[in-house]
């Protein structure tokens, strides 16, 4: 598959972060905030350029440019920008624990941040995760998740997959064998041989498998998925699969959700606007308007107002 990843938001060039530190300032100080000028510099700048202009702010006026924003600014407002002046890491880490703080637990946020990342981000993930909270990611999401849905995730946070990019054409015939062995081949269902294959497998090998499987069985893996699984453990099987066939129809689908109905579950766009900018937030733009027939630059506006409104359709590069 031939995955350009186009983001929307690139390095500002030229860049002073003095300079932005300053302007930031003055937005902020005195009578009033000039919310225009901080959507203007904040969401025209990578996230490494805004660790800059916070170490900057902070060496120049003694000050932290997050705790002024968050005292300036409210709402969902200051969440795009918070999530903006946060390492997209260190992001992802709060979206997983806050997902399971509380009663209950938000298992569509891990199936997003978990099931869509590869061995390399998923390390990552880990360490920052642990170094923030002081607990290992595995062992909370244990405790918050159970049964086959929990193995999956629990194998995929201990970083099981293949490299990105490994491939063996015979294993992925005998792995498709197997998945239809232990799925339409039989009575009932063998969910550790769907877990094992599923958080094992490089996406790359996972495309292969899914196209032998295919060709063996005469319907597709998430036909498959559909007739064999349920509730939580489904849901992440089909997470996997879409990634693995187009990401960006991944998030694309997941912001429509998101805004569709009553009420925009504000949390979910927020973070895959943000996290998606610099990675493949063009190719997402394009998957929406291709699989729902309207931009989604005109469903943020329609879902969304204000300052908030205006950030995200800055990082969304216009219509």
């Amino acid at each position: 598959m031939d995955y350009t990843p186009t983001p929307t938001v690139f390095p500002a060039a030229p860049f002073d972060a003095s300079a932005d530190a300053q302007a930031l300032r003055t937005a902020m100080k005195g009578f009033g905030t000039d919310e225009e000028e901080i959507i203007n510099i904040l969401t025209a700048r990578t996230n490494a350029q805004r660790q800059q202009i916070k170490a900057r702010f902070e060496a120049d006026f003694g000050r932290d440019l997050i705790k002024d924003l968050k005292s300036e600014l409210g709402g969902k407002f200051e969440d795009v920008i918070v999530a903006l002046m946060t390492p997209p890491v260190e992001y992802l880490c709060k979206q997983l624990h806050d997902a399971m703080a509380g009663m209950g637990t938000d298992e569509e946020t891990l199936v997003e941040i978990l099931c869509t990342k590869t061995n390399e981000e998923m390390k990552e993930i880990v360490a920052a995760y642990e170094a923030k909270y002081d607990r290992p990611l595995a062992e909370q999401m244990c405790s918050e998740t159970s049964g086959f849905f929990r193995r999956l995730l629990t194998l995929i946070v201990t970083g099981v997959r293949d490299p990105v990019g490994s491939v063996d054409a015979a294993k992925a015939h005998e792995e498709a064998e197997a998945l239809y062995a232990a799925g339409e081949g039989m009575l009932g269902t063998d969910e550790a041989v769907f877990n094992r294959i599923m958080s094992h497998s490089s996406f790359a090998q996972l495309r292969l498998i899914f196209d032998e499987y295919k060709q063996l069985s005469g319907q597709t893996i998430e036909q498959a998925i559909k007739h064999e699984m349920s509730g939580a453990l489904h849901d992440a099987m089909i997470a996997i699969i879409e990634c693995v066939q187009s990401p960006a129809a991944f998030f694309a689908n997941r912001l429509y959700h998101a805004m569709q109905g009553m009420g925009t579950n504000d949390d979910a766009v927020i973070r895959i606007i943000v996290s998606r900018s610099e990675i493949d937030l063009g190719n997402i733009k394009d998957e929406f308007e291709r699989i729902y027939n309207r931009t989604l630059y005109s469903a943020v506006v329609s879902e969304t107002s204000g300052d908030y409104k205006k950030a995200l359709t800055a990082l969304l590069g216009g219509a």
